[in-house]
Parts: structure tokens; C-alpha cells; sequence
């Protein structure tokens, strides 16, 4: 099984970048050979795992994290960014999680390919 672990440091809101890397991870997730797909949300990506938000889209950015959680996608938001930005005590999406950096860096040795968004 081919493991891939894409990095998000965009924000949610004011480029596509976060949308494009989650529309891949939808399209790797559900594909039939079942990749595992990892996530990591670092700087201002972080945001991204802050549930009710209003984007403007039908099942808009939250939506699709939960659709990828429910393929099994591991979410993790880095600690140190969340902290910063004030959002490591707030409740996140189910399903997502704060990681660390061990993290980070245990997923990027164990993966096959590493995307940055």
C-alpha cells in the first residue's frame, strides 16, 4: 500500500491551495487500491480544522474533512501552530486531532510521497 502524508500550510480562505490539496486527498482517498493518505495542517492551514465555519459552499471546506475522515484519512494539526494562533484548546472537527512534530516527522520517514500545499 502506497502511503502519501500532503502538508497544508495555506490558509482555508484567500487562495485555493487548501481546497486543491483536499480535493487530491478526496481523489487519493477514494481510490480502490486505498492509498493511506495522511495530513498534516501547519501555520495558518491549522485553521482548517476549526468545525462551523462559514465559507459559502454547500458542503464547503469542513465538508470534505469529514469526508476524509471517514475514508480513515489521519488529520493532525500541528501543536506549536495551534498554540500560536490560540486555537489548541478550542473543540476541533471529530475526527481531527493536535499532533507534534515527532509526528510530523514519523509520518514523513514512513511515507512514500510528501506533497506540500
Amino acid at each position: 500500500m502506497q502511503k502519501i502524508l500532503i502538508i497544508l500550510n495555506a490558509p482555508p480562505y484567500g487562495s485555493e491551495r487548501c481546497l486543491s490539496a483536499l480535493r487530491l486527498a478526496t481523489a487519493l482517498a477514494g481510490r480502490d487500491d486505498k492509498p493511506q493518505v495522511r495530513i498534516f495542517l501547519m501555520s495558518d492551514a491549522t485553521v482548517l480544522g476549526l468545525p462551523n465555519q462559514i465559507d459559502g459552499a454547500t458542503n464547503g471546506l469542513q465538508g470534505m474533512v469529514e469526508t476524509l475522515v471517514g475514508y480513515g484519512v489521519d488529520i493532525r494539526l500541528c501543536r506549536t501552530c495551534a498554540l500560536a494562533r490560540g486555537l489548541a484548546e478550542l473543540p476541533l472537527i471529530p475526527g481531527t486531532a493536535i499532533g507534534t512534530l515527532a509526528d510530523l516527522a514519523e509520518a514523513t520517514l514512513a511515507a512514500d510521497k510528501v506533497i506540500t500545499f
